[in-house]
């Protein structure tokens, strides 16, 4: 695609959501359940919690929508919360947050796929043994799809994203109106007890209190996603601030709705969901084989006609695939985010190009690799992944939410128009609330998870953040390097260019170079050899008289058979005596079209060049000799990709090389 068809890809409100909010939206299939996982610790005394729990999450997550709704009208350049915090509260603030969103971005990826293969393993146990393969092969499927670009990609997840909304909302209606009639249906674990964990039937008090306080932690990880409207607002249609608050409102309403309506239907069917399967009794043979089903396949099983039933298997292939898919929010996250940031000189600028379907490419790959790595190595175990996560988020949230508040003070202190000034001072009181419910969050989240793995995704940022800043210095540094101060002083030429053709063998090739050397009218020009075998340096000597070259031709002893270290000498030597005059050295190479040509050719060429970029006053000047295997522009090329249904006449390799260049 063209550069100026970036406006076709931009999002109607109706894609938007499945794009930037399935994260949020898919996070019901699994948040019900971390709270149930930290409360069954005490066996079944405490999970009388679940419903005040929930409630502090539903109010949270009303709270944090609120507030990034204000980010949203305020900040509409797509930046988020890395732009409020940069321009609010300083670049080292924006880059904790920066640094945190892409490790939570990354956890995303992980979290959501990983949560998606234990859905699909829930209706077919036998794939248990493939779970890493599956949830890999995931993340490359979704890479590849982001590849093509955000509107093609947008499709294919609309439909499943919808699909799993209603087929949740269904099975809570029905299930809310079997339990209003007198329906009493227990989900297939209800019969099972549960043990205590360690220490977990002696709670009381600080330790019911933290108890308590985990597993509100563990549900907050239906917040995540949250921030990603804010980020993506460019990828919206005009007007942009306004569709994107009017999508966030909606993503909102609908998660909590279905969030709420799955954790009543887990209370009313008596959904045991633990850690270890071995804490339920009453399980017939042994408890380390029995498949655990996650809590929406419990569900679906009780309400939806059992777990044999078409609708069974429908809530669990979309709960499956919008899982997966919700990894999708941080394929759109985290590239644009690292583009900013490598606008902004914190990441390798390649994270700011993008590729030929208008997609940040190279973003994309880099996200699809760790994500991938992480859950190789965790084994793409669920509970092992989530305590890594959701700290990023409420570190993002926080800062947001504290630079909106001095971005608010700031224009209350410079309008006068008491219209502006009542919205500024009700916003400022809404993210005012944010921050401070999000930074309690936070310090909840940090106490309760630090010692159970959160410390690798703070070192993690840690570590992101000083790389970030090690980046930005390098680049600030070339800049002032490079930067002009007196235009006439910085362009003075050298005295003389003296031409170097090195060379092994008399061939073809040599002699393209001298050609190419001698074209270039070089002040002084001499042909530089490397004295290996006394034998073929006599038989270069008489080839060299006998074709009656004019080049003067120059042998360097190597006693101990090196090439470049001589070669190497020989010119810093020369720019030593003549430090005014520049050196051009021309180097035969062959230009073959198989990978493994490179192996047998070029290598001592390479490591030449490698080594006399670092001499000052040197000019490296390849030369090449295109052998029979190359690419030749003179033989026709197939059609580039796309060309037949553009209706392309196919081209020749030199009549594609200018629009390549």
């Amino acid at each position: 695609m063209r550069s100026e068809e970036l406006g076709e890809t931009l999002l109607p409100k109706r894609l938007a959501l499945p794009i930037f909010a399935s994260d949020p939206l898919s996070s019901v299939a699994y948040a019900t359940g971390e709270i149930l996982l930290v409360l069954t610790v005490g066996g079944t005394a405490f999970l009388y919690l679940t419903p005040w729990v929930a409630a502090g999450v539903v109010a949270l997550m009303a709270v944090v929508v609120m507030s990034y709704r204000q980010v949203v009208h305020a900040y509409p350049s797509g930046g988020g919360s890395y732009e409020v915090v940069s321009t609010n509260l300083g670049p080292s603030a924006g880059l904790v947050v920066a640094a945190s969103l892409l490790v939570d971005y990354v956890m995303t990826v992980a979290v959501s796929v990983a949560s998606g293969v234990d859905n699909i393993i829930s209706a077919f146990g036998g794939l248990a043994g493939y779970r890493v393969a599956l949830a890999v092969g995931f993340v490359a499927l979704l890479a590849a799809m982001n590849l093509r670009g955000v509107r093609e990609s947008g499709k294919a997840f609309a439909a499943p994203t919808y699909l799993f909304i209603g087929g949740i909302l269904l099975m809570v209606v029905t299930g809310l109106i079997r339990v209003v009639f007198g329906d009493d249906p227990q989900a297939p674990t209800a019969a099972f007890g549960i043990s205590p964990g360690e220490g977990g039937d002696n709670l009381a008090g600080l330790g019911l209190l933290m108890l308590g306080l985990r597993a509100f932690a563990s549900g907050c990880t239906a917040l995540t996603g949250v921030e990603a409207i804010s980020n993506g607002v460019p990828a919206f249609r005009a007007p942009k601030s306004k569709n994107a608050a009017s999508t966030m409102s909606a993503m909102g309403i609908v998660a909590v709705l279905m969030f709420i309506g799955v954790t009543v239907l887990a209370m009313t069917s008596h959904v045991h969901y633990v850690d270890d399967a071995c804490q339920l009794t009453g399980i017939a043979g042994d408890c380390a084989n029995y498949t655990q089903q996650t809590v929406i396949a419990q569900l679906a099983s009780t309400f939806l006609g059992g777990d044999n039933s078409i609708l069974f298997y429908f809530i669990q292939t979309v709960t499956a695939l919008v899982l997966i898919l919700a990894a999708n929010t941080a394929f759109n996250g985290f590239p644009l985010l690292a583009s900013i940031l490598a606008q902004h000189r914190y990441l390798p600028r390649q994270m700011h190009t993008r590729g030929d379907r208008l997609a940040f490419s190279n973003g994309i790959i880099a996200l699809a690799v760790v994500a991938g790595g992480l859950l190789w190595f965790y084994k793409a175990d669920v509970t092992s992944l989530i305590h890594l996560y959701i700290l990023g988020v409420f570190t993002s949230f926080t800062l947001s939410q504290v630079g909106m508040v001095r971005h608010w003070n700031r224009t209350l202190a410079d309008e006068s128009d008491p219209a502006v000034r009542a919205g500024a001072q009700r916003s400022r009181v809404i993210n005012g609330l944010g921050a401070v419910t999000t930074a309690l969050v936070l310090v909840i989240v940090l106490i309760t998870k630090f010692t159970q793995g959160a410390w690798l995704a703070v070192l993690a940022a840690v570590l992101l953040w000083l790389m970030m800043r090690g980046i930005r210095r390098h680049y600030d540094a070339v800049s002032a390097e490079l930067a002009v101060e007196d235009p006439r002083a910085e362009s003075v030429k050298p005295s003389k260019v003296h031409g170097v053709v090195l060379v092994s063998k008399l061939h073809k090739a040599t002699l393209r170079a001298l050609g190419y050397a001698e074209a270039f009218r070089p002040d002084t020009l001499e042909a530089l050899t490397v004295a290996v075998e006394q034998d073929a340096t006599d038989e270069l000597r008489g080839q060299w008289d006998a074709y009656g070259i004019e080049v003067p031709l120059k042998v360097l002893d190597s006693p101990y058979r090196e090439i470049t270290k001589p070669v190497v000498q020989y010119v810093r030597d020369y720019r030593r005596a003549s430090p005014r005059e520049a050196v051009a050295v021309f180097i035969p190479e062959y230009v073959v079209g198989h990978w493994w040509e490179h192996l047998l050719h070029n290598q001592s060429a390479l490591w030449l060049k490698s080594r006399l970029l670092f001499t000052p006053g040197v000019m490296v000047i390849s030369v090449p000799w295109q052998l029979a295997s190359a690419p030749r522009a003179d033989r026709p090329a197939r059609r580039a990709p796309g060309a037949a249904r553009r209706g392309e006449p196919a081209q020749t390799r030199t009549e594609r090389e200018p629009e390549r260049v």
